[in-house]
Order: C-alpha cells, then structure tokens, then sequence
C-alpha cells in the first residue's frame, strides 16, 4: 500500500489562542494534519477541537486522548466536535481499544494506537492493529525521556525500533518522542510516512507555550522536504 507524505503539526499548547495562532502558521505554510496535542484538550476539553475544526473544516484534526478508558464517549465527544482521528493507548484494556475503534469507525472517523510503554512494542503494534486501529504510533514518552536525561542515562529513541514496527504491520506508522527536527524529517525513509512535528520547533522547550523565532519558515520547509518523498511504500510486503 502506498501512502503520501504527510506532515503533523502537534499543537500541546494549553491557551486556546495560542493553539489557534500556530494552527495558522501551520497552514500557510503547507502542514496537513493539526492535532490538538494531550495538553490543549486537558485545558480546553472539546472546545478546543471545536475551534480548531471551526476555522479550517477540510484539514483533519487528531485528538491526542491517550484514552485509557471509556474510549467509546470520549471518542464521540471529540468526533463530533470535529476531530478526524482519535488517540487510544496500546496499554489500555483490550475492550477499550475496541470500542473507540469501533465508535471512531461508526461516526465515519479513524483511530490511532499508541504504543507507548508496551511491554513489546512490535507485538503491541501488531495487536492494536488487529484490534482494528487505522494507524499505529511508536512513541516514546516524553517523562521518560526527560527523567533519564536529567540522571545522566541514555533515553531511547522511535528511531530504534522503527522499522521493525513499520514491517510488523499493514497500516501506516508514525514515529514520535525526542526526535530532532532533520530525524522528523527522515522517518519517510524507515517506511513511516506520518511526519510529527512538535517541541522543540513548534511548543518552548517544557512551557507550552508557542515558539519564537520564524517558525512558518522552518515549517514550510519541513513540508517541501517532506512531501518530496511522495507516496511511499508502507506495512508489511
């Protein structure tokens, strides 16, 4: 199967305004997806999905829920406020997995799996997309990261096990946590056509707070650099 390239710009911004204003550097400068990233919609709840769907209702919107639990309501609170995809966890129950797929699927959305902190990682991608998940995330988790780091041991990175997850499944893969920007830039070659961008680009260090500088032009070029692979080849052969 082959997918096009694609760019997502993570909005985990906790001001509303802020979120918007990013929302629309992004777009000018040719991003395709806007997530409202875990913590706008801890800070705004659905308003900010509605929002963002508000003011630019043909670009899809994933809702960064990391559900846990009662995956099937929050999965139609967030649709119907306008998010495309939802975000349900890989450790959450296997019935939780399932219901938000089945409750995205039924309100004509799509459900992302994430991976983070499964035991196997390969073996938790393979089940969430037996579980029905239209998309798989290999992440990393920012705590982790940030802790170890701060103890002066290594942290791992997505990049590590990437194409062993990408080989592992059918559905396309996206790659998230510590990444810098030119390694965001280079998933598509791993098989991994989902692009995630986010901190340190986009979000001030550990403030959620937008970033300063020419962010629209460092953008722009991530999504040329980006959408020069095309449509590339993804899942298993």
């Amino acid at each position: 199967m082959k997918i096009r390239t694609t760019v997502q710009l993570s909005l985990d911004l906790i001001e509303l305004q802020d979120a918007l204003q990013a929302a629309e550097v992004a777009i000018r400068a040719g991003v395709d997806w806007l997530e409202a990233g875990t913590p706008l919609i801890v800070a705004e709840g659905r308003r900010g999905v509605q929002e963002l769907h508000a003011r630019y209702p043909d670009v899809p919107i994933v809702a960064d829920l990391k559900a846990m639990d009662g995956g099937a309501g929050e999965t139609e609170l967030m649709v119907k406020a306008g998010a495309s995809m939802v975000v349900v966890m890989g450790q959450a129950h296997p019935e939780t997995v399932e219901l938000t797929v089945k409750a995205a699927h039924g309100l004509g959305a799509k459900a992302m799996g994430d991976n983070m902190a499964m035991p196997d990682p390969i073996a938790g991608a393979k089940r969430l997309e037996d579980l029905g998940c239209d998309y798989i995330i290999h992440h990393i988790g920012y705590d982790m990261r940030t802790l170890r780091r701060a103890r002066g041991l290594p942290a791992p990175t997505p990049l590590q096990r990437l194409r062993e997850i990408v080989e592992a499944v059918s559905v396309p893969v996206q790659a998230v946590g510590g990444l810098t920007i030119e390694q965001a830039m280079e998933t598509p070659k791993h098989g991994a056509p989902l692009v995630v961008i986010g901190a340190p680009l986009a979000i001030e260090g550990h403030s959620f707070r937008a970033a300063s500088g020419d962010v629209e032009g460092m953008l722009r070029m991530i999504c040329e650099t980006v959408h020069a692979y095309g449509e590339i080849e993804v899942g298993r052969v």
